[in-house]
């Protein structure tokens, strides 16, 4: 089966409507995982047609690559073509956070860890390591990645 890699959902709740039904309780569990481990302050909305959890404009109103009207991205969850993604930015700028994560996953997680920069897939739903993830959403306050973004856009 082809699965389409965007969609224009104006929701989230859309989103998760207009994804292949077998990733569908996946995906929501995901999305309730990110939501009650996220620290406070950051917002969930449609971002890039993906589910996404950003900095809002009220927080930090310089938005994201200098665009006052994008608010800055944290975490993004894409049903894509051959897997469901999770991306972190906080994976890419924190090299800390890159290293306990992987630590984590190898330690806790059977097969290889298929991983980018922020993106992590996962190519079986039933393999998704929630209670990781969790841990993983939990570790980066607004503050702090607002402060990590831009030091390293500084210059």
């Amino acid at each position: 089966m082809v699965y389409a890699m965007t969609y224009d959902a104006k929701s989230v709740d859309d989103y998760v409507a207009a994804i292949p039904g077998e990733r569908q309780a996946a995906v929501r569990r995901l999305l309730e995982t990110i939501r009650s481990n996220l620290p406070e302050g950051f917002e969930e909305t449609i971002q890039y047609k993906m589910p996404s959890f950003v900095v809002p404009l009220s927080r930090y109103p310089d938005g994201y690559h200098c665009e006052s009207n994008t608010p800055l991205p944290f975490i993004s969850i894409a049903s894509q073509k051959n897997h469901i993604s999770l991306y972190h930015s906080g994976l890419y700028a924190d090299s800390d956070m890159l290293e306990w994560f992987t630590a984590e996953y190898a330690r806790r997680v059977q097969g290889r860890l298929d991983m980018g920069k922020s993106c992590v897939r996962f190519r079986k739903p039933e393999a998704i390591p929630f209670e990781l993830l969790g841990e993983l959403a939990r570790r980066m306050s607004v503050e702090r990645w607002i402060e990590l973004y831009e030091s390293r856009t500084a210059g």
